[in-house]
């Protein structure tokens, strides 16, 4: 499906400023999908997988977070990671408006992940069910490592570690909405403070979750986020893990598998009477 048909591009007001973002609508949706990218990226990284959620049934929202993408801010300085979670409501809420009575899915990618982990949290009520690929959540070895430093390195995310598909790596090293400079630490910091409020808030409960990962992702590696989900998992958290697969699981060579498997979980979520 060609997605650039149905795109339609999408600012509201959030705390950094203007949150810019992309709407990929069909007719007649059963279900609303809303994406929460990774650290350093931007939503237009999302286009083939909206026009598979589209395919699937969705209508499919998704803003750059704040200093991300095309939204306003300081380039990936997040010192405080609670507003952009309402930033993310922002979204949300938008969607439920455009589609009122539909059931709607959170999808978060690694640093998104984290803070779809947060949202549902704290609005498990406005939402179906959550996904998360590759989250970051317990700990991250890159936040930890870095803080310790008396000075912050150039340490920009090593494109070979995305996807076995080369041409991911090559698309995201030239992307220029992609930040490819070093961490702020602020930013570590306020990384490192959301993963512990996660894990002190504990678990969602009832809330149907799937949890995600790849088995190789040497940048956000699966021990870790793993730990981490057992803090936030309930009895309705369903997990699985693909061999061989790096970090970006939406982006692998295996993507067709991985958006089956949230697509098969969605389906399942909504074919269940409501509570």
């Amino acid at each position: 499906m060609n997605t650039d048909d149905q795109a339609t591009d999408l600012t509201l007001t959030g705390h950094g400023g203007a949150l810019v973002g992309r709407a990929w609508t069909i007719a007649e949706p059963r279900w609303v999908a809303v994406l929460s990218h990774g650290y350093g990226e931007h939503v237009g990284r999302y286009e083939w997988v909206a026009g598979r959620l589209n395919e699937a049934g969705a209508a499919v929202y998704a803003a750059d977070h704040m200093g991300h993408g095309r939204s306003d801010g300081q380039r990936v300085l997040i010192s405080d990671f609670e507003p952009v979670v309402e930033d993310l409501d922002l979204v949300v809420q938008h969607a439920i408006a455009q589609h009122p009575g539909l059931p709607v899915v959170l999808i978060g990618h690694s640093m998104g992940g984290m803070i779809a982990a947060r949202y549902t949290q704290l609005h498990a009520d406005r939402l179906a069910a959550t996904v998360l690929t590759g989250p970051v959540l317990g700990s991250w070895i890159t936040v930890d490592s870095l803080l310790e430093l008396d000075e912050i390195p150039a340490t920009p995310i090593d494109p070979g570690t995305l996807s076995r598909d080369p041409a991911v790596g090559a698309a995201y090293a030239e992307d220029p909405l992609v930040w490819h400079g070093a961490f702020l630490r602020p930013t570590l910091e306020g990384l490192q403070q959301a993963m512990r409020t996660i894990t002190a808030a504990g678990s969602v409960g009832e809330h149907p979750l799937l949890y995600l990962h790849g088995e190789d992702d040497r940048l956000v590696p699966l021990p870790a986020s793993w730990e981490g989900l057992h803090e936030l998992r309930g009895p309705r958290t369903f997990m699985k893990t693909y061999p061989d697969a790096q970090h970006e699981i939406l982006n692998e060579t295996n993507r067709d598998e991985v958006l089956a498997d949230v697509i098969g979980f969605v389906d399942g979520v909504l074919s269940l009477p409501a509570d």
